[in-house]
């Protein structure tokens, strides 16, 4: 998964414009999401993005995607789960304090989101992770606060 994942970095322009193209398919089927039920939608929805997210950005499935904000590095994979940048512990390499072999994810992220049309987002400070969400579909929680947005503008 390591070599698919600086893959992704590296081509994090790219997906950012798959994600522009599909985050609003994922909104428009928030009827079917709706009618079908959240609860019910999100085992096969999760299944989906669990294998994908996984196979490309080595995902954590922590609910909470901020992958378009972090340049399609998944701050998940720091082995001290930071997701507001890196620790104080960052070899000269770039490579982590705790695994040496591997690169920081932040400075990867640093890297992707300089790819990024939307780059400036990784200045954006996260909420801390809900531990209650893990396992479950961001993409789903997308559409329904999308239409939550929808409904509040009526």
């Amino acid at each position: 998964m390591y070599p698919i994942r600086h893959w992704a970095v590296r081509h994090a322009r790219f997906f950012e414009r798959i994600y522009r193209m599909f985050e609003p398919v994922i909104v428009k089927l928030q009827p079917l999401w709706k009618s079908v039920g959240y609860q019910r939608a999100e085992k096969p929805v999760g299944m989906v993005e669990k294998f994908s997210k996984e196979l490309l950005f080595d995902c954590k499935m922590c609910g909470q995607c901020i992958l378009s904000s972090t340049g399609m590095s998944c701050p998940m994979n720091c082995p001290k789960s930071l997701r507001n940048g890196p620790c104080g512990g960052v070899h000269q390499n770039g490579n982590c304090e705790v695994h040496p072999e591997m690169r920081c994810v932040w400075v990867e992220a640093w890297d992707g989101s300089q790819k990024m049309k939307g780059g400036e987002k990784i200045h954006v400070v996260q909420l801390p992770v809900d531990h209650s969400l893990k396992g479950s579909s961001s993409w789903l929680r997308v559409a329904r606060k999308s239409a939550d947005l929808q409904q509040e503008d009526k």
